[in-house]
């Protein structure tokens, strides 16, 4: 950089450059006088280090993009960021053809197939393909997150996290599906939205065969066979197999509820499922059954009914050997036998197996409720409530027997009359050993001794 000098010596000026240095500094004579021609030749000077600072650029970064105008420092780099313009991608994999602009890229691309994990972490020993990989993975173990939300405040690991996360504030989703027009915020989500059109799936567990398209999801299936849960609650000692289930379990603690309905004000833990909530207002339900046309909102409540036509059940307890359809009713269900009942309620202290439970008892203390029929105008404190109170207007009947083909619009109904034909009666009398079906027959019965001590 140009340093301009002048200094006095008689009536002459003389001029020094020096090149270390990017400071002017220009005396003033007092005897001299300012003329117009003062702000010119300052105006030189600057444009004189406005060439030096160029010139300097070229010198460091002499290889110029002539698309973007970027400049950079090595010709191997610049070859590289040119195939970014021109989208060739020489380096392919033989083994997933998936093409990369440079080696370096394919050869971490290969760790995938050959399972290679070069990086270790020293706490808990989990081991890695990159070692920015592991850079991040210690931030679990430091609890550091050096990133954080100029808008609210919350804080990341990563900065590609924070990036992601802005763009909740921005509403940015600059990749869209070209199959279904659906916007997602960031290049990798939408590649994975991608093969649910395509149908690939990759990667496949050794154990079980089940086929995923993504690598995580492999990753969180294992630990169905494994039994892994790495992620324990400080507060109650509940362990998870994944971060995102910790940090979602630790609101029931700290009761945070960041996502409100516009409509109702009701607030949610995570904004997926303020999506869901919304379809109760909107009445959007998009995912529909092939075999009798029922419509959900949500595809995990159209897989849970397409069971009922399927009859499949994976998941059996290991006490009394009742399957289920979904893992959730399993793990429910085993509360059973353990006796755990994790969610407590505040105000008279009765605890549940389930938050749902938990969340519609409730609503006897407070008296809510928010979902009214819009035939006749009856109110529920929870949408199952309402779900079969609407089927006396549409006079649907779900359930059906298979024995006698009586069909009923709640499946505990069902499930009562299907021993008329079993002859199961599991509720007994205590006092002379009588059995019944139902539950209400027995506290009728029970009565009759009642009147008899009295």
């Amino acid at each position: 950089m140009a340093k301009e000098v002048y200094c006095s010596q008689g009536e002459e000026q003389i001029e020094f450059k020096q090149e270390t240095d990017t400071c002017m500094v220009v005396p003033v004579d007092e005897q001299a006088d300012h003329t117009e021609s003062e702000p010119n030749r300052n105006q030189v000077i600057f444009q004189e280090t406005a060439e030096a600072e160029n010139q300097n650029q070229e010198r460091r970064k002499p290889f110029s993009c002539v698309i973007c105008k970027k400049r950079l420092s090595f010709k191997s780099v610049f070859d590289a960021h040119m195939k970014t313009h021109t989208g060739q991608k020489p380096f392919s994999c033989v083994t997933c053809l998936k093409s990369f602009i440079r080696k370096r890229a394919l050869t971490q691309h290969m760790m995938i197939h050959t399972g290679e994990k070069p990086f270790s972490c020293v706490t808990c020993g989990k081991s890695f393909s990159r070692k920015q990989h592991l850079t991040g993975h210690m931030r679990t173990h430091t609890g550091e997150k050096p990133f954080s939300c100029v808008n609210c405040g919350k804080s990341f690991g990563y900065k590609l996290a924070l990036t992601q996360h802005m763009m909740i504030h921005t509403g940015e989703k600059p990749f869209s599906c070209v199959n279904c027009g659906k916007s997602f915020g960031y290049k990798l989500a939408l590649t994975q939205h991608m093969m649910i059109h395509t149908g690939e799936k990759p990667f496949s567990c050794v154990t079980c065969g089940k086929s995923f398209s993504q690598k995580p999801h492999l990753t969180k299936h294992m630990m169905i066979h494994t039994g892994e849960k790495p992620f324990s609650c400080v507060t109650c000692g509940k362990s998870f197999s994944q971060k995102t289930y910790l940090t979602k379990h630790m609101m029931i603690h700290t009761g945070e509820k960041p996502f409100s309905c516009v409509n109702c004000g009701k607030g949610f833990t995570h904004k997926h499922v303020l999506s869901h909530h919304m379809m109760i207002h909107t009445g959007e339900k998009p995912f529909s059954c092939v075999n009798c046309g029922k419509s959900f909102s949500r595809k995990q409540h159209l897989t849970r009914h397409m069971m009922i036509h399927t009859g499949e059940k994976p998941f059996s307890c290991v006490n009394c050997g009742k399957s289920f359809c979904q893992k959730p009713g399993l793990t429910q269900h085993m509360m059973i036998h353990t006796g755990e009942k994790p969610f407590s309620c505040v105000t008279c202290g009765k605890t549940f197996i389930r938050k749902p439970d938990l969340t519609q008892h409730m609503i006897i203390h407070t008296g809510e409720k928010p979902f009214s029929c819009v035939n006749c105008g009856k109110s529920f404190g929870y949408k199952p409530g309402l779900t079969q109170h609407m089927m006396i207007h549409t006079g649907e009947k779900p359930f059906s027997c298979v024995t006698c083909g009586k069909t009923f619009i709640r499946k505990p109904d069902l499930i009562q009359h299907m021993r008329i034909h079993t002859g199961e009666k599991p509720f007994s009398c205590v006092t002379c050993g009588k059995s019944f079906i139902r539950k209400q027959d027995l506290t009728k019965h029970m009565t009759r001794h009642t009147v008899e001590k009295l």
